[in-house]
């Protein structure tokens, strides 16, 4: 297929798609779904090899949160029965993330509900932090606290973070139909902080929350520009007493599509299957480590994974193996990059990883699409049996509420 020809050829040499481009991969067919999965599969062992990195949430305070985000189990108004619990202590958060490196995990992600940290929330991270590094130094650090507010990114880093996650989730153009309690352009400030302060920039989105495939590559292609040095993608968890619970609309197929198309629009960056990958993906989570080159351990924020052991198992039988913690996870293009382009930003300027010019409007000219026209793709029509949701078999037998690990008396899943 001359369209997989050309995404290939592009993502050996380190180049971005088109978006019709990008478009088209989420166009194909069940009948060429293996061809794309072996074309994303060339690009991502050009730059990552064989190498799965592997990450572990800690969830340091869950639920309560006053923000309305309509995917969220934590969210106001939100009647999911999950663990609802104040900050975790220092020791108990360390021994969370213990059981995480213990069983591979390079990165330990530090989550907390709320729309923003208070100063005396970054104290209480902080003091987390220096108990995890305690134990295990090389140990890297992704701190995910909400909005952030001027200086509460540099104390982070001073502290040791390695990483700010802040997820843009969706297209500007939809992201209000999802939470009305804060803005894209508050995300997108929130990335540019931690940015800008000289964390790694983690930042990625969520599918099947109802959107077009115009609203996928929109927001890939916005966390491009954005300089995003990891891309999580999320697959929706639709959770009973949340207002999308009924937002079954991902066959394992479509999945497989989607982390196709972020690859090939982040050819030499990280890319993680993130939540909801045991829901959706199921059977297929082995073909999803041809295109990602990361994954979460074990358990989420609020809900079950499959059994840590489990997901090592399908690393080695897939034929890949654990990043070790020596290893850089990015291309060393890449971190050079990253590091000019947090370098610039700190002294005022307006650098990315990905271009000369930032996004959010921080720029004023430069920013936007600015990509050459489609060479040789033509879109492909959606067969039918894509557009129809899977409201005929819900599959909510596979959401199920974690009731281990951090803020409990049971042993973490990892």
């Amino acid at each position: 297929m001359d369209l997989l020809d050309t995404l290939t050829a592009k993502g050996l040499r380190g180049e971005v798609p088109t978006r019709e481009e990008a478009l088209a991969v989420l166009a194909t067919t069940d009948d060429e779904l293996l061809d794309v999965v072996a074309a994303a599969g060339k690009v991502r062992r050009r730059w990552f090899g064989r190498r799965v990195k592997l990450n572990y949430l800690v969830n340091l305070k869950s639920g309560l949160c006053p923000e309305d985000c309509s995917y969220c189990s934590q969210r106001l108004g939100s009647k999911a029965e999950i663990l609802k619990y104040t900050w975790l202590k220092p020791d108990q958060a360390a021994d969370a993330a213990r059981a995480g490196v213990a069983g591979g995990a390079k990165r330990v992600c530090l989550v907390a509900s709320g729309r923003g940290p208070t100063d005396r929330d970054i104290d209480r991270v902080t003091t987390t932090m220096a108990a995890i590094k305690e134990a295990d130094p090389e140990v890297e650090i992704c701190v995910c606290l909400g909005l952030l507010s001027d200086n509460q990114a540099e104390r982070l880093k001073a502290a040791g973070a390695d990483a700010y996650n802040h997820n843009l989730n969706t297209s500007e153009g939809t992201y209000g139909d999802i939470a009305t309690t804060h803005t894209y352009a508050d995300r997108v400030d929130t990335v540019q902080k931690a940015h800008g302060a000289g964390l790694s920039a983690c930042s990625g989105l969520i599918a099947g929350m109802g959107e077009s495939d115009e609203d996928l590559v929109d927001v890939v292609f916005a966390l491009r520009e954005l300089g995003s040095d990891s891309v999580p993608v999320n697959f929706l968890i639709p959770f009973e007493g949340t207002p999308l619970a009924k937002e079954w609309n991902l066959s394992p197929q479509r999945c497989l599509r989607i982390l196709a198309m972020a690859r090939f629009v982040h050819p030499d960056t990280e890319v993680r299957i993130a939540g909801g990958r045991e829901v959706h993906l199921r059977s297929m989570q082995p073909l999803g480590l041809h295109i990602a080159n990361s994954i979460f351990l074990g358990d989420y924020l609020t809900s079950e994974g499959q059994a840590g052991q489990a997901d090592l198992d399908m690393i080695k039988d897939a034929g890949f193996e654990v990043e070790g913690a020596g290893e850089a996870t990015l291309p060393r293009h890449r971190a050079d990059l990253a590091e000019a382009a947090q370098a610039a930003q700190a002294a005022g300027g307006c650098g990315t990883a990905a271009s000369a010019c930032g996004s959010g409007g921080g720029c004023g000219p430069c920013g936007g699409h600015s990509h050459a026209p489609a060479e040789t793709a033509e879109t492909v029509p959606a067969p039918a049996e894509e557009t129809a949701t899977a409201n005929d078999e819900l599959r909510s037998d596979l959401v199920k509420v974690r009731r281990r690990g951090a803020g409990t008396e049971l042993a973490p899943n990892a």
